[in-house]
């Protein structure tokens, strides 16, 4: 085991005020230079008044910044009550460390952070502002509920097969206004197929006789009660997300408008974006982000109000915090992995993510496949040259480029459409066949096709 040194001559030290703390279910250890006090090590307990004497021992130590591991989510409220006491808090990947030389104990691990720390070899993690933490907060339980609603349908959908009622056979979604018009019939007693029928939706393209034909089921009890159990926790979910509009909705007024006065720009692709999504907020969520970041990612082809939410719940407007924008992509791994020897790459390998946004914008490089736009010809090229899934990152990769330069530097997105892509790669062809020909000795002169 690698003893923790004092000092170190052969590296510099760069925080020489700084702390390391080992972050634990019941405990946290945190160190400090020997020359801070007489027992640099002492063990804090998990409740707010330990761990205000914790911030009040570091700044007695004259400490200025603090490495703690992101240990699950121990780690959040010691993170907050470090940083209200105005403390420097470096949230270091627990990856970034674990190979490092030297098993430790919790004791040892809190010097062999403080240690790393010292001379600067931590990378701190990227952690959004408050203002944009709690809207995330918002909009991930949202999404938990949009999941939780989900899979209470498919058990609904479930019970209603095993009951040999094919309701999925004539309706694309049972969560619709006829699925759940009759799913309701249903538990209200009503048996008649023809009847239930009735209820169906004049937009619904199946017709009462075809729907009454698949709605003649074997009505047992225990089934009807399992159906009315997820029926009841589906429309529970809806009301809370309901709730999470209207919070969302009031916490979005209430922030500093950053658009200055300036008028919501035009919605793009009406006619696209006429159907609504079922599990669209009820309010004008792209209003709401224009008067939060003054700007619209929506007019980039592609991105949603829904992506464009997403992004800026999870990573915030100010795009200073990466340096350029490929400092952007790598942190969302969105980059390629290659693997350089010697100035040559020797290797690629799989850079696997579950960043939100990361998904998100590969959801909405996927949606751009019909698009008759500029990134809809280049993703069509992309993909029939490498392929759907080397495809959709690259363009996932282009539209994190995109989302930085309309953020960062309040860039407005035009789109220049599919046949100006074209016409570009038809030059560029055009330019790689006479380079090639001028290689080989040759001069090309183009003559139009007879």
């Amino acid at each position: 085991m690698r003893k923790i040194q004092s000092e170190d001559l052969s590296l510099e030290v760069i925080h020489p005020d700084a702390a390391g703390i080992d972050i634990g279910n019941e405990s946290h250890y945190a160190a400090v230079p020997p020359s801070r006090d007489s027992q640099p090590v002492r063990c804090f307990g998990c409740t707010t008044a330990e761990l205000k004497a914790m911030a009040a021992w570091l700044q007695q130590c004259r400490i200025r910044t603090v490495a703690m591991q992101s240990t699950g989510v121990y780690w959040v409220g010691v993170y907050d009550i470090l940083e209200q006491a105005g403390l420097e808090v470096y949230l270091v990947n627990a990856r970034d460390t674990k190979n490092l030389p030297g098993h430790k104990s919790d004791v040892q691990e809190s010097q062999w952070l403080m240690k790393l720390h010292t001379y600067g070899l931590l990378r701190n993690s990227f952690r959004p502002s408050q203002k944009i933490r709690t809207m995330r907060t918002y909009w991930r339980q949202r999404n938990d509920l949009v999941q939780s609603a989900s899979r209470h349908i498919l058990r609904v959908q479930k019970a209603l097969t095993q009951m040999n009622v094919q309701l999925a056979n004539v309706l694309s979604d049972i969560s619709g206004v006829t699925g759940q018009a009759i799913i309701k019939a249903i538990l209200a007693g009503e048996r008649n197929p023809h009847k239930l029928a009735e209820f169906r939706d004049p937009r619904v393209q199946a017709s009462e006789e075809e729907i009454a034909h698949y709605l003649e089921g074997n009505w047992q009890p225990d089934l009807l009660f399992v159906l009315k159990q997820e029926q009841d926790g589906y429309e529970f979910c809806q009301q809370q997300m309901a709730e999470c509009d209207r919070q969302l909705e009031q916490y979005l007024q209430s922030t500093e408008d950053r658009s200055h006065g300036a008028p919501l720009p035009e919605e793009k692709r009406k006619g696209r974006l006429k159907k609504k999504k079922g599990n669209k907020p009820q309010f004008d969520l792209r209003e709401g982000l224009f008067r939060m970041s003054g700007t619209d990612l929506t007019r980039i082809d592609g991105i949603d109000v829904m992506t464009a939410t997403t992004v800026i719940s999870e990573a915030g407007y100010d795009m200073s915090k990466w340096k350029t924008e490929n400092h952007f992509v790598s942190w969302l791994r969105l980059c390629p992995d290659n693997r350089i020897s010697g100035g040559k790459v020797i290797g690629k390998g799989r850079l696997p993510t579950n960043n939100p946004v990361s998904i998100a914008l590969k959801m909405a490089a996927t949606t751009l496949r019909q698009s008759k736009t500029y990134l809809g010809a280049q993703f069509r090229r992309l993909r029939t040259r490498l392929g759907a899934p080397i495809a959709i990152k690259a363009m996932a990769a282009k539209l994190a480029r995109l989302v930085y330069r309309v953020l960062r530097y309040g860039m407005k997105y035009v789109d220049q459409g599919a046949a100006f892509y074209e016409l570009k790669h038809r030059e560029r062809q055009v330019h790689q066949l006479k380079w090639k020909a001028a290689q080989l000795g040759y001069k090309v002169t183009l003559l139009p096709a007879a």
